[in-house]
């Protein structure tokens, strides 16, 4: 018995212990992916190198002293390929929208006809740019499962945070400690050449995205429940693993988990969550120290919080009006809500300027599975009145909801109620997105993040502003 055994079987109870008796994580390509990529980065690198010689000096767009102090919106300033967002049509992961990526992308065991897409069909989607086979996506969960082992360190960290500390601050903390896992942080270390830092990066996400369920699933079950998660199931798929570790057997949860972690992944490179893994990641910190200060960001009530404030609002919404409020009861309600100084929560967007796609989806699956859902009830009600109300308020420039306006109502109906926690479902799903667009940042070589800011007066002098 080696002092890792001893160790665990000391300081951990069986069924903690029993998630980190896995051997170390392998670096084995069961799935074909490593190597599908080695054959699509060479001929992206040159295509790129050809790009940037020929039109390095093109100016792709003027920059605005509002765009400076306004969050730099529209400024277009960073490479992301994994997906792209338009205003009018929503997000697009590589090319395919949501709808298109459930019709193509493999679907679980027993549910090829009308099953919800894998996350794992996206995230070989996102990396290579193609729809991968049935069989791809079933090596690839396997590669994920026999990758899932998480140190004794980790998860004696989880046990002894405070319960009171907020689950996704344990998130956080959880996948820095990861870091001693790093394959990116061993081989800089050790003088590798920069021509395979993708390599050590791509082994790096895909690690952390196996673990990441099991971390996760470690830190709902300490804070809310016994502590006790059942390990990985080589023959399940990573969502359907996720929801059992969760503690939830339903299959039709199985399948909202296939769908959430899908649609949550990716929202191009500009969003915060994204833009802090890139930003931390120019500066070759690895992938687990990137992707623990996107969780940070996208612990912010205007990100990834949003959800949980959207759930809220709808809560207390219910408790004032009733099971069964008219179309008219709910808009009063929204009326007052702006009256009071108050944003509708869940409603606008940054970019968009439609009905977001994956508000659509999730409401498609309302209609589907949870019909009756009395909560699913007043989100549509809120969907039939709010655009109305806030056009006519004549200067918010999207009216429509967003993917958090209905997330919640979902997550409610199958029994998690812990609303702190929903951030932490979006973090698990939004790893597929970064670390893949990590993975091209350090293939295409991307050099460290550095924009030039302005001070008031600088700004004052490039347009000949006048002091007052």
């Amino acid at each position: 018995m080696n002092g890792l055994t001893c160790f665990v079987r000391r300081c951990l109870p069986p069924s903690q212990a029993a998630l980190c008796w896995r051997a170390a994580s392998t670096s084995t390509d069961v799935s074909g992916l490593k190597a599908r990529l080695s054959q699509i980065i060479p001929e992206t690198q040159k295509d790129v190198k050809a790009f940037r010689k020929e039109h390095g000096a093109t100016k792709i767009g003027d920059v605005t002293v509002e765009m400076a102090y306004g969050g730099m919106r529209g400024i277009k300033g960073m490479v992301c390929e994994t997906s792209v967002l338009d205003a009018d049509e929503g997000i697009r992961f590589r090319g395919y929208s949501i709808p298109e990526c459930q019709k193509l992308l493999p679907r679980a065991p027993g549910m090829e006809t009308e099953g919800e897409p894998l996350p794992e069909g996206l995230f070989w989607l996102l990396l290579t740019g193609e729809v991968p086979t049935v069989d791809q996506v079933r090596a690839l969960s396997k590669e994920w499962a026999s990758r899932a082992s998480v140190p004794p360190h980790v998860v004696s960290l989880i046990t002894n945070l405070p319960t009171t500390l907020h689950p996704m601050s344990q998130l956080a903390c959880a996948v820095a400690a990861l870091q001693s896992e790093s394959r990116f942080a061993q081989a800089y270390g050790e003088g590798a050449h920069k021509s395979t830092y993708w390599e050590h990066c791509y082994e790096d996400a895909m690690n952390l995205i196996a673990k990441l369920p099991t971390v996760a699933s470690l830190i709902y079950k300490v804070i809310y429940k016994d502590g006790d998660v059942m390990p990985i199931d080589s023959n399940l798929d990573w969502s359907a693993n996720f929801a059992n570790m969760l503690g939830f057997r339903d299959e039709k949860f199985h399948e909202l988990m296939r769908l959430y972690l899908t649609i949550h992944s990716d929202h191009e490179g500009g969003n915060v969550s994204a833009h802090a893994c890139h930003l931390v990641g120019s500066a070759l910190s690895d992938p687990y120290l990137s992707f623990s200060a996107s969780m940070c960001g996208l612990a912010g009530p205007l990100h990834g919080l949003a959800n949980q404030e959207v759930l809220v609002w709808l809560t207390e919404m219910q408790s004032k009006l009733g099971g069964d409020p008219t179309q008219a009861d709910v808009a009063q309600y929204v009326k007052d809500t702006l009256a009071s100084g108050r944003v509708v929560p869940g409603y606008g967007h940054a970019v968009l300027r439609k009905t977001d796609p994956r508000y659509t989806c999730q409401r498609e699956f309302a209609q589907k599975h949870l019909p009756d859902d009395a909560l699913f009830k007043l989100v549509s009600n809120v969907y039939d009145v709010v655009p109305p109300i806030l056009t006519d308020l004549g200067k918010v420039k999207n009216p429509w909801p967003n993917v958090d306006a209905h997330s919640g109502c979902l997550l409610q109906h199958y029994g998690m109620k812990e609303m702190q926690y929903y951030t932490v479902l979006f973090g698990v799903s939004r790893a597929l997105g970064v670390l893949s667009s990590l993975v091209w940042d350090r293939a295409l070589g991307l050099p460290i993040e550095r924009p030039k800011s302005m001070s008031t007066d600088g700004l004052k002098k490039i347009v000949n502003a006048k002091n007052n």
